[in-house]
């Protein structure tokens, strides 16, 4: 069974047609062979916004994959959101990314991506550049499906 997914590119430039969304196809393309791609959004750099895809997309999937946003600029602010529409944060996600990351640029610890959970739809936070998003999936996609599971009710034991 698949995977239901929606993602989500936080990008101005993205939003008004002035940029390509790579980033959103490095997504896709990384997690096609578990994820049925059930809605793709580029969406401007707005709280507002970026809280109301979010609540939208909830009830419909069980993954919400966003990308940009959440570095230390001003426009930044996908992560502020996020924090307001989840009921509980999955902070190790965050880490694994973080960690991943630092091991090939310094940088990485300025992300201030988060992961969390609202209802049985868990909510990741995705850098912006398609090097990272590729770096940051890769550190987490094995922990996915089994998380998901989780949501869904999978009463099994976690231990092997």
């Amino acid at each position: 069974m698949k995977y239901k997914v929606a993602i989500i590119t936080v990008s101005d430039k993205g939003s008004k047609g002035e940029r390509q969304d790579i980033s959103g196809k490095v997504i896709e393309e990384m997690i096609s062979s578990w994820a049925d791609i059930v809605s793709y959004k580029i969406i401007p750099d707005e709280k507002e916004i970026i809280k109301k895809s979010l609540i939208e997309e909830v009830d419909k999937v069980d993954l919400i994959l966003t990308n940009g946003g959440t570095g230390l600029a001003p426009r930044d602010v996908t992560p502020d959101a996020t924090l307001e529409v989840i009921e509980k944060q999955v902070p190790g996600i965050a880490e694994a990314m973080r960690w991943a990351g630092i091991t090939k640029t310094k940088t990485a610890m300025l992300s201030r991506a988060v992961a969390g959970v609202r209802g049985k739809t868990l909510i990741i936070n995705l850098p912006g550049s398609p090097k990272a998003v590729k770096e940051s999936l890769e550190a987490i996609m094995d922990a996915l499906p089994h998380a998901i599971e989780k949501l869904k009710g999978d009463p099994s034991e976690c231990g092997r």
